[in-house]
């Protein structure tokens, strides 16, 4: 699976805000009853599911909606706008108010951590997509409302609440990145983990037994074993140097802290929340 093949916000970008916000005209009926946006888009997602996303393309969608290929142009313009729709749909935030968890900012970052693991491993093209610049539609920005309404009471800036998503949604990334193509390695090379390393233990026993690794040799048995969680530990980790800083700023603070001035930054408005809104709502959906 390579990195990066597809870049959001690569097609029209009016034409796709008219497309995820309902703004534009709608096709007139077409010759295949029931096709409609929402499908193509359905369908081009399971197909990425199953594939990659160097599977979409106009033609092979409108094969497995069993029309004609110019019959999609008439509901999308071509692929960049279809990879931005796919990118919203796939994003949309659950319903259940649960899912951020009952406790509290750090909570509702936690869940958003593991729920964004989870997006990334259903959706795995999801790492193809350069999403640096997205378009923004109604799913990232449902997803970043409900998030922020969360954190808020942290009582960090409006641009450090936003930065406390990117840092959590950055290493959700590249978690699932390492776990991914750890999948992909064994599935192509038709080893598994175990006969991987396997092959190499008798050369690392020999490098260990040399004197020349002290500080490796002298690692517990269990140190590269499968049953840590590093993805949990990397998360907590982060959690708890943000539970540093909300604690510190409170203390400086003083008792206003808790008060509405706390959470109003004057600096910054709705545009700059708006360049973090797809770190967030990939993380709260069931798609």
């Amino acid at each position: 699976m390579a990195s990066g093949t597809e870049t959001s916000g690569s097609g029209d970008i009016g034409r796709t805000l008219e497309l995820l916000w309902d703004t534009g005209r709608r096709p007139s009926r077409g010759p295949k009853p029931g096709l409609t946006l929402e499908r193509i888009v359905e369908v081009a997602v399971e197909v990425a599911d199953r594939e990659g996303l160097g599977a979409v393309s106009m033609r092979r969608i409108a094969t497995e909606l069993g029309t004609g290929t110019m019959s999609l142009y008439r509901y999308v313009p071509g692929k960049g706008e279809l990879i931005d729709l796919m990118l919203d749909r796939v994003q949309r935030p659950s319903e259940n108010p649960g899912d951020f968890g009952d406790d509290g900012w750090r909570a509702a970052l936690e869940a958003l951590g593991r729920a964004a693991l989870a997006l990334y491993r259903r959706h795995t093209w999801l790492l193809e997509v350069n999403q640096s610049r997205p378009v923004l539609g109604p799913s990232a920005l449902d997803g970043m409302e409900r998030v922020l309404d969360r954190i808020k009471p942290m009582g960090l800036t409006d641009p450090e609440l936003v930065s406390a998503i990117i840092m959590v949604d950055g290493y959700v990334v590249g978690a699932a990145r390492t776990q991914v193509y750890a999948e992909e390695a064994e599935r192509t090379s038709g080893l598994t983990d175990a006969q991987f390393w396997a092959a190499q233990q008798p050369v690392l026993e020999k490098a260990m037994s040399s004197g020349r690794y002290p500080v490796l040799a002298s690692l517990s048995e269990d140190t590269f074993g499968t049953d840590f969680d590093h993805f949990e530990f990397g998360l907590q980790r982060i959690l708890d140097g943000l539970e540093v800083l909300v604690s510190a700023r409170r203390a400086a603070d003083g008792p206003a802290a808790d008060g509405p001035a706390a959470h109003d930054s004057a600096a910054h408005g709705p545009a700059a929340h708006a360049s973090a809104a797809h770190d967030s709502a990939a993380a709260e959906q069931p798609s």
